[in-house]
């Protein structure tokens, strides 16, 4: 499902069925999307039929407002924020509002990121829209506040979110879009050999998901903050992942699962040489493969933790500089979102709740202080009582459970990876 987002493991995946499908008559595939480029896949599984399962639109009109700007950031900043609050008023003029409870239709904003979500809730805000709620939307947000996104009251509200609400989410009785245009798109620098996060422009399907989330219950109007000109020249669909990333991890599970090398294996798009190769210099440099690309001794123990390979081989390393509790704990770490929560208009409040947690000369001891604290609590207290301790100190509890469950897998595969070196020392 969810095709067309196109990750790392839904191509790999998608390769990997296909080379079953010649050993397994019997398996059935069926992939799905609302937004999928069904000809591609289709010829990638040999020309398998296409079912077109059309969907209950209600009309959107589409209406192009293009930003003006003099150039320079603090130009676009601020030119994005007056255009998010001319929309509102033009949608705010369009008669849509005439059902809802205030009169006012809701409105979805699309920007790209946390600190434009904060910039134009606190533009709203100075306004003092009368019976008006504003509330953000974005994956580092905390469970409770994502929950007031699917509960509508009383008031009309504005949504401003990320591409996360594009295909993940459905914010209910939505009647006005608002699309900047932009997302942050994932993107490996093969100059500087990090993986970075630029706001880009979004492609024409993720454009047309943003523009539907406001035909689901009625009539609705999207404004983009761009011309129609540039739209028509954006790429169809987003560029796959696979195509954009570092893939010493892609690599290194192909060997260990024995599916040969990338060149071979049937990825629905090849990624580039240029790709492939700095992937495997990735895994020469942590000593994962050897020269002629064969798995080592260190690239299957890697193969086994779920994290990136170089923070494995952080791990691995800690085993002979004899810090490994501290290492698993700051590698967990790094692994999940950041479970420490800032939410919009209530920083130095978190800052104080976060401030025992702080080490002055190191964000990754922070890690361990937080680490601790957390396990004490655990220990002391019971499960609600946990989840009060994790509100009281601006914590998110799922990313807390879920650096402890990456924390117990990494202190699993390490311990066997000493209990190994034992046995051979010992011999």
């Amino acid at each position: 499902d969810e095709a067309h987002e196109r990750s790392l493991n839904i191509d790999f995946l998608l390769g990997y069925l296909k080379r079953l499908l010649s050993r397994r008559p019997d398996l059935k595939v069926i992939i799905t999307s609302a937004t999928i480029d069904p000809e591609r896949f289709s010829r990638h599984f040999g020309n398998a039929p296409i079912v077109q399962v059309g969907g209950r639109m209600h009309p959107v009109e589409i209406r192009h407002r293009p930003i003006a700007t003099d150039g320079g950031d603090q130009d676009v900043d601020e030119a994005t924020v007056t255009g998010v609050l001319d929309a509102i008023t033009e949608i705010d003029a369009s008669g849509l509002g005439e059902t809802s409870p205030s009169g006012r239709p809701d409105i979805l904003v699309f920007l790209p990121g946390e600190r434009e979500i904060n910039d134009v809730a606190a533009a709203i805000e100075r306004t003092k829209p009368a019976s008006t709620e504003v509330l953000p939307l974005y994956a580092r947000l905390s469970n409770d506040r994502q929950d007031r996104v699917f509960k509508p009251g009383p008031d009309r509200r504005i949504v401003l979110a990320t591409n996360v609400a594009e295909t993940s989410l459905t914010v209910p009785r939505i009647r006005g879009v608002i699309d900047v245009g932009t997302a942050r798109i994932s993107r490996y620098s093969p100059r500087s050999r990090v993986q970075r996060l630029p706001v880009e422009p979004v492609a024409q399907s993720s454009a047309n998901q943003r523009s539907g989330r406001c035909g689901r219950v009625a009539s609705g109007v999207c404004i983009r903050l761009y011309d129609e000109a540039e739209f028509a020249k954006r790429p169809e669909f987003t560029q796959p992942e696979i195509l954009r990333s570092n893939l010493a991890s892609v690599i290194l599970q192909m060997a260990s699962l024995g599916l040969g090398g990338p060149d071979a294996f049937p990825f629905l798009e090849r990624p580039s040489a240029k790709l492939i190769r700095d992937g495997y210099e990735t895994l020469r440099e942590i000593g994962a493969v050897d020269r002629a690309g064969e798995l080592t001794t260190i690239g299957r123990r890697l193969a086994e933790m779920p994290v990136d390979p170089r923070i494995g081989r952080i791990v691995l390393a800690s085993i002979d500089e004899g810090c490994l509790p501290e290492i698993v704990v700051i590698a967990a770490a790094l692994s999940v979102q950041d479970p420490k929560n800032r939410p919009a208009g209530s920083e130095g409040i978190a800052d104080l709740a976060h401030a025992p947690f702080r080490d002055p000369g190191s964000d990754f001891l922070s890690f361990v202080r937080l680490w601790r604290a957390w396990r004490r609590a655990r220990d002391e207290k019971g499960s609600s009582a946990i989840r009060s301790w994790c509100r009281r100190n601006h914590l998110s509890y799922l990313r807390m459970i879920e650096w402890e469950d990456v924390h117990r897998q990494l202190e699993e595969i390490a311990g066997r990876c000493l209990e190994g070196g034992k046995r051979k020392s010992d011999r």
